[in-house]
């Protein structure tokens, strides 16, 4: 009987196990799978309930299936991806084979020239011994050397004409984007694979500049080819594009005439200007063309517009290839080829306009990183925050390059006009009384009082020696506080509120302030960050409440990638208010920093961005990527603009104010500057020692031996025997160990921190002899400290318990143990206090 029982059951939940659903049942459990994909135990109980279609159904199977269900949507979604990645190997695989043919048939091109080459000279030399005339020869020699580039004369100025410049500018440009009219050098670190930018090329020994890039998107041809037209959208360095006049061609093509503007990157150059001809159409195997060139003397056609303060430039034959790729998505080539008229530049910069690496980051790849962009923003690949669209957020980036940009050209058809100097040339000053010129402008004319005001930007430039961009411009976006000033900030915001301030800078110095970076979109190459930042400043006394306030800054980083060869290093910001709206008035202020001379094709080392490496006893870490002097631009050319909004009775005020101000950044960046400086000593000259003062030295050694003395134990143990091992060790110290004077009219302040030491307290050795022990200290600290001071002074040292100090950016710290001990010199008098934090870390 149990037996039979026993396998009744079984029989049950064999049964259970194999359920055929309906398409009705199927159709309920998917609604429902919709809307939860997991549902609960009573989720489950109440769908029973609830359908009465399922009612024959238990709830464990309704379980199985919802687990099935799950694990099919997985495999699903892992096939898919599978396949997208499949497709992009594919495609890349296409491509790196035609790479490798147009290689080969360069090379077979080159080999065929050597030939040629030694062919010429041993006649050359054959017939000098036969003939002394060599009549033959020169004239042989006349007859090749005719120019290849010479064209028939046309008539370029109707349809026809156009047409047949349009036709050659096609051939031009294919022959550099798949055949090998142009010897291009793929540049170091971009290495071809499913998920990289493409491969990227650069010319070499080519008239003018080039630079050429292929990669894969996941938009159809149209597509592409829609958002790469729309040059505004992507070329930060453009001004405007007019279209001044179309001309249809068969299939579907366009000749378009197209006058552009480009904005000059520092103040000590004339901006360009193009003049062109652009041509869109399809080839036979569906492929998508849009080529351009600019219309000149030589190849006939309209003369275009004459504008002054413009350098005409010329535009090679360039363009876009877009191919359709099997299974979706577009194959791209890119050629932008360029002369700059670089004669027209003085000297020192004219490595910024013959770079064709430069030009590479600029435009070309620019170009592709922005539809990549746009693709995997598509797809939904990409997440912002703060419930932002990514075109809005694209939107404000672009504001912010274009606002920067405006105010380091100063164009006088945007209203701009320079103000007299102080007598020094360093800082120009332009005034905007009427910036509603501007294109598309930022401001609108609520911000300005009833009786008159305007923009006034403070410009400078300034060349630097042996400074890598990245990494200036990482330190100046980390570490606000060394070259920023509260008040001046506070006044740059008062612009978005009813009623600002009367008088900037009514406090030299501001109040003390730190910064909080908020993150909001990253590019997808990470070439490029938009952020918000918040500017809290702290207030000492009642009367300092009121101004002391929080500010927000919409901020853009570029560049800062060491890696990147040739790439421009920015930082661009604007004050916003709390609102942030997406039609927020921006005022961007900045620095940008453009490297003249091109970079070494070994990979960048990281660096650290403490400046006590090189302000007094010099960090090893720091200058290990810097002992070759020839690893880094040895030149690079620093821009610096600051725009500030004025009434007119207060505008001689603001002017002062603002020369002053940029003044004192220029002095912050050129100290920042010399202390990130690489070592300009060669690999060659062997292990460097470590660089310190006499003084240094001899405040490591009383340390130790002060520590030895009072606690009986050694601070490290000495590994060497050479003159400057004790400065050394004390300074890579793993825990942070610190000095600070003790004198009884004042309070303590540190003279002396090492690397541990510099990076908790988050400043550096010139910054450190403005902080007070008392404010890094928690009041629990500070009561702790006081209670032990008589302790430390008769037994020569105490053992402070765990607790919580604050470093100079507000961020608090927290450590385990703390030993303070007293310090004494040769003559055995009081010297200093030394701290030592064992196991800090930010909290």
């Amino acid at each position: 009987m149990a037996l039979s029982m026993h396998k009744d059951a079984n029989n049950q939940m064999d049964a259970g196990k194999y359920v055929r659903y309906t398409p009705e049942q199927v159709e309920a459990l998917e609604r429902v799978y919709t809307e939860c994909p997991k549902p609960s135990s009573l989720r489950r109980q109440q769908l029973i309930r609830e359908c009465p279609i399922l009612s024959n159904i238990e709830p464990k199977q309704i379980k199985v299936w919802f687990q099935n269900r799950r694990c099919r949507e997985k495999q699903r979604k892992e096939a898919s991806r599978l396949q997208t990645v499949n497709r992009k190997l594919s495609a890349m695989n296409k491509l790196l084979m035609e790479e490798n043919d147009r290689l080969q048939k360069q090379v077979s091109h080159l080999v065929y020239e050597n030939g040629y080459m030694k062919q010429q000279i041993h006649t050359a030399s054959a017939a000098t011994t036969t003939d002394n005339s060599c009549d033959s020869v020169v004239m042989s020699g006349q007859n090749q050397q005719q120019n290849p580039n010479q064209r028939p004369q046309r008539d370029a100025n109707n349809p026809a004409g156009l047409l047949a410049v349009a036709q050659e500018t096609l051939a031009e440009f294919l022959s550099k984007a798949t055949g090998t009219a142009v010897d291009w050098v793929q540049m170091i670190g971009m290495k071809p694979g499913p998920d990289s930018i493409g491969i990227v090329a650069v010319s070499r020994n080519c008239s003018g500049i080039a630079a050429r890039a292929c990669g894969l998107v996941s938009l159809e041809p149209t597509k592409v080819a829609e958002i790469l037209k729309d040059r505004l959208s992507w070329y930060r360095d453009c001004r405007c594009v007019d279209v001044l006049n179309i001309v249809p061609t068969g299939g579907g093509g366009t000749i378009e005439l197209l006058y552009m503007q480009t904005y000059a990157p520092t103040t000590l150059a004339a901006a360009r200007d193009f003049w062109t001809l652009r041509y869109t159409t399809s080839l036979e195997d569906g492929s998508l063309v849009i080529c351009e060139r600019s219309l000149n003397v030589s190849t006939g056609g309209p003369t275009g517009p004459t504008p002054t303060n413009f350098v005409r430039a010329e535009m090679l034959p360039s363009g876009f290839l877009i191919r359709p790729c099997e299974g979706g998505g577009s194959i791209i080539h890119i050629v932008d080829h360029v002369d700059l008229d670089v004669w027209s530049v003085p000297e020192v910069l004219r490595p910024l306009y013959e770079s064709s690496k430069i030009l590479a980051q600029k435009l070309t790849i620019a170009a592709l990183q922005h539809v990549r962009q746009i693709a995997q923003e598509s797809s939904g690949e990409i997440q912002y925050g703060g419930g932002r669209q990514p075109a809005v957020l694209r939107t404000f980036s672009q504001r912010l390059c274009r606002g920067f940009n405006d105010a380091v050209n100063g164009f006088v058809d945007d209203g701009w006009s320079l103000l007299g100097n102080d007598g020094i040339e360093d800082v120009t000053i332009s005034v905007n009384s009427s910036p509603n010129k501007f294109l598309e402008s930022n401001y609108n004319s609520s911000m300005f009082p009833a009786f008159g005001g305007g923009v006034l930007c403070a410009k400078a430039s300034m060349l630097l020696q042996n400074v890598p961009p990245a990494l200036l411009v990482r330190f100046l976006r980390e570490h606000r506080s060394e070259w920023a000033d509260y008040g001046v900030d506070a006044y740059s915001a008062a612009c978005l509120k009813s009623s600002p301030y009367a008088v900037p800078c009514a406090r030299p110095g501001g109040f003390p302030s730190s910064q909080v970076i908020l993150p909001l979109a990253p590019t997808v190459e990470h070439e490029e960050f938009l952020e918000v930042v918040r500017i809290e400043g702290h207030a000492f006394t009642p009367e300092d409440v009121a101004l002391a306030r929080d500010m927000y800054l919409l901020q853009l980083c570029s560049g800062i990638d060491e890696s990147s060869i040739g790439a421009c290093a920015q930082l661009v910001f604007a004050p916003i208010d709390e609102s942030f709206a997406d039609d927020a008035l921006l005022l961007p202020s900045g620095f940008r920093v453009i490297p003249l001379d091109p970079k070494s094709d070994g990979p960048a080392t990281s660096r650290t961005l403490d400046l006590a490496s090189t302000l007094e006893v010099g960090s090893s870490n720091a200058r290990a990527a810097g002992e070759g002097g020839d690893g880094y631009n040895l030149r690079s050319v620093l821009t610096i603009a600051f725009q500030f909004t004025f009434e007119n009775h207060l505008r001689d005020n603001v002017a002062a104010m603002a020369r002053q101000y940029v003044r004192s950044v220029v002095g912050s960046v050129q100290r920042v500057a010399m202390a990130i400086a690489p070592s300009r000593q060669g690999p060659q000259l062997g292990p460097k020692s470590l660089p310190g003062s006499p003084e240094a030295h001899a405040l490591a050694r009383w340390v130790c031996r002060s520590y030895r003395m009072h606690t009986g134990a050694e601070l490290f143990r000495v590994e060497s025997t050479a003159s400057d091992a004790i400065l050394k060790q004390l300074w890579h110290h793993s825990d942070a160990i610190m000095c600070c004077s003790v004198k009884a009219t004042a309070s303590p302040i540190f003279t002396f921190a090492n690397q541990a030491g510099l990076d908790m307290l988050e400043t550096t050795l010139v910054a450190l002899q403005d902080i007070m022990l008392d404010k890094v200290l928690d009041e629990a600290g500070r009561k702790i400290l006081c209670s032990e001071f008589s302790k430390i002074m008769q037994q020569g040292y105490a053992y402070l318990p765990a607790g919580i100090c604050v470093s100079s950016m507000n961020r608090p710290v927290s450590y385990e143990q703390a030993i303070a001990w007293k310090v004494l010199n040769d003559d055995d008098a009081n010297h200093c206090l030394a701290f030592m934090f064992i196991n800090w870390s930010f909290v």
